[in-house]
């Protein structure tokens, strides 16, 4: 009895270490095979899309010097306040036209046969600040009231004529009035200012 016992344990002995030499079917990780790996693509570098050059921007054209100085002139509506009626002859001014300057002008006359001229003067080589500076009107220096937005102004009486000049940048303009007398002169000078200015202030 003894020996079969013997003989039962020794069988189960051997069964249990023939068991480990196989896969255990509960263990996931030694049941499968190991997946063979497999080699991952690298994908090619993708070139970003080059923009084309922009082209640098033209230079803006320098404005036609006559063109300036038409858009600088009081216009009649400008002067409707003096109760004058359009001119026919140019009334001759203390700024001579120089070599490099260009000009615009536009006269008015009065109903007693007085007259009313303006001037607008172009210095593309930008001396028009230097032009003024030299330019001594005959007369007495008259004080007007000072405007906004210019470089330079000076302003001359003359008997019964009152001449303002006005500068800024490349621009002059030039005011004369002939009135009956000196002190209409200067007073319509005075009114006129502001106009003028204005339209001297609003060219580029």
């Amino acid at each position: 009895m003894r020996h079969r016992q013997a003989i039962a344990l020794a069988a189960v002995a051997w069964v249990g270490l023939t068991g480990c030499d196989g896969p255990d079917p509960n263990n996931l990780e030694t049941y499968y095979d190991d997946p063979v790996p497999t080699s991952s693509t690298v994908p090619s570098p993708v070139e970003a899309p080059v923009s084309p050059a922009k082209a640098a921007p033209a230079p803006k054209a320098a404005p036609d010097p006559g063109v300036l100085a038409a858009r600088a002139l009081l216009s009649d509506a400008d002067v409707a306040g003096e109760g004058v009626q359009p001119g026919s002859s140019e009334t001759a001014g203390c700024l001579a036209d120089g070599p490099s300057a260009s000009s615009r002008t536009t006269t008015w006359r009065y109903p007693s046969g007085s007259e009313l001229s303006h001037r607008v003067f172009v210095f593309p080589d930008r001396t028009a600040a230097q032009a003024v500076a030299e330019t001594g009107c005959a007369g007495k220096t008259v004080s007007v009231p000072a405007q906004p937005g210019v470089d330079l102004q000076r302003a001359w009486r003359q008997g019964k004529t009152c001449t303002v000049l006005l500068v800024r940048g490349t621009l002059v303009a030039e005011l004369t009035v002939s009135a009956t007398t000196e002190s209409r002169a200067v007073d319509a000078a005075k009114r006129l200012l502001p106009a003028m200015t204005a339209k001297l202030t609003a060219q580029p």
